[in-house]
């Protein structure tokens, strides 16, 4: 099988542009994309659960009798837990165990302290209320992204987690509802794409409104969570997968051509790239790609994706290596290196870095214990992993004594005249103590 990826060196008169280009993260929505999705979602919201009604039959083929009949009961949900193949059902609860373990330790908690004159000043953390947890379906099903976006709300202290995924052909998948089980998730909806999102929401009749919606889908899934962020929160519109590999040439060459394939097998979008001041080690790299590649079920999505995205990249040295994985910012950076710590010390810009040659980023997506919903398309520059303080809020506590009153009510009418809010000012004055 024929396999085209670009070898490119920063050493080329013309890497820069070609590396903006290969960088270049505008997504090509399908014409007509933003229009569909503000139609879905004011028909949901005049409409309901006739809308959601409609939607369900017309894109996922499914035929519910009524809108309570979207609603999966939880005994569908112990019945997939206990139909799920026993291997599968233990990996499913190792892992839960590991994010479990691994996100207790994120818990924000409240503070407060009391200065000398008996004022004080605190911030209260308390869980969000109700979230909305969307699951793909169709071409694949996520089990993984089920566990890695509830538990986290359920350490946070979420009260209520509704869960929306959808049922082409009226099919459900076991392994998602047996997360959901494991994952502690209260309400399942078989419900797809923007619809599920104008549910979730602005809430319908049977769907209830969430305050959060986090989750990955498809282009109207991401942009239905665009348009509706301000009526609710969002955790992040992700783009497709990235990996940097960065290796110094003594990891097994097939060992770096499977991490490059198995970030590629996500979606023709995806992006794979090595990086590496060894230019045989890069050749070697190149020539396992295409040994293994006809040996992998996901072939031609990955040959796509490494054609269209994918890159193996000489550098001077490591420190050029680290230049460049901070200029990327990728998803996902593994440094298949001998003192993988000293490097990483200088890497500012990832979402996830995995230490070593043995830390694959398969183990992240599963069941290390870290989220493995990242920030993408650059966006780990300003942006951070899903992780418990997502499914918290602060809220600020002043509780001022008479003294301190006083002294800030002097400072605060000074600054509020300065800006012309006399009613601020007398506002503050007012507590002043004569």
């Amino acid at each position: 099988m024929k396999i085209d990826v670009r070898v490119l060196d920063t050493a080329d008169p013309g890497f820069a542009a070609e590396l903006a280009r290969l960088l270049d993260r505008a997504r090509t929505a399908e014409a007509g994309v933003e229009a569909d999705v503000r139609e879905i979602i004011a028909q949901v919201r005049a409409r309901g659960d006739a809308a959601l009604l409609d939607y369900t039959r017309r894109f996922d083929r499914h035929q519910p009798a009524s809108a309570a009949a979207l609603e999966i009961p939880p005994p569908r949900l112990a019945q997939a837990r206990r139909s799920v193949a026993p291997d599968r059902l233990a990996a499913l609860e190792t892992a839960a165990d590991r994010i479990r373990v691994y996100h207790e330790r994120q818990k924000l908690e409240s503070w407060s302290y009391t200065e000398a004159d008996g004022t004080m000043l605190g911030q209260r953390v308390t869980p969000l209320e109700h979230v909305g947890l969307y699951v793909p379906g169709g071409k694949a099903a996520y089990p993984s992204s089920v566990l890695m976006n509830a538990i986290p709300a359920r350490v946070a202290g979420v009260s209520e987690l509704i869960m929306a995924t959808p049922a082409p052909d009226g099919e459900l998948n076991d392994m998602v509802l047996a997360a959901a089980a494991i994952a502690g998730v209260d309400r399942v909806f078989a419900i797809g794409g923007a619809q599920a999102i104008a549910a979730l929401a602005h809430g319908t009749e049977t769907v209830p409104r969430v305050d959060k919606i986090v989750g990955p889908g498809n282009v109207y899934v991401a942009t239905a969570k665009r348009l509706v962020f301000g009526a609710v929160d969002i955790d992040m519109i992700a783009g497709p997968s990235e990996i940097v590999v960065v290796c110094d040439g003594r990891t097994d060459p097939e060992w770096a051509a499977m991490d490059l394939c198995a970030q590629a097998e996500h979606d023709e979008d995806a992006q794979a790239i090595l990086i590496s001041p060894d230019a045989g080690f890069i050749e070697k790299v190149r020539a396992a790609v295409a040994r293994l590649l006809p040996t992998l079920e996901r072939r031609d999505i990955i040959a796509a994706a490494l054609a269209a995205r994918g890159a193996l990249i000489g550098v001077r040295d490591l420190d050029e290596a680290v230049t460049l994985a901070n200029r990327i910012a990728p998803e996902h950076l593994e440094l298949a290196l001998d003192d993988a710590e000293a490097v990483a010390a200088r890497v500012r810009h990832a979402g996830a870095i995995f230490l070593g040659r043995n830390t694959p980023e398969a183990l992240g997506d599963y069941c290390a214990g870290p989220n493995h919903v990242l920030p993408t398309a650059g966006t780990a520059r300003f942006s951070s992993p899903l992780g418990v303080y997502d499914f918290q809020k602060r809220t600020s506590l002043i509780r001022c004594s008479e003294k301190g009153a006083t002294a800030l009510a002097r400072t605060a009418s000074v600054l509020a005249r300065a800006e012309g809010l006399e009613a601020h000012a007398r506002s503050a004055e007012y507590r002043i103590k004569k």
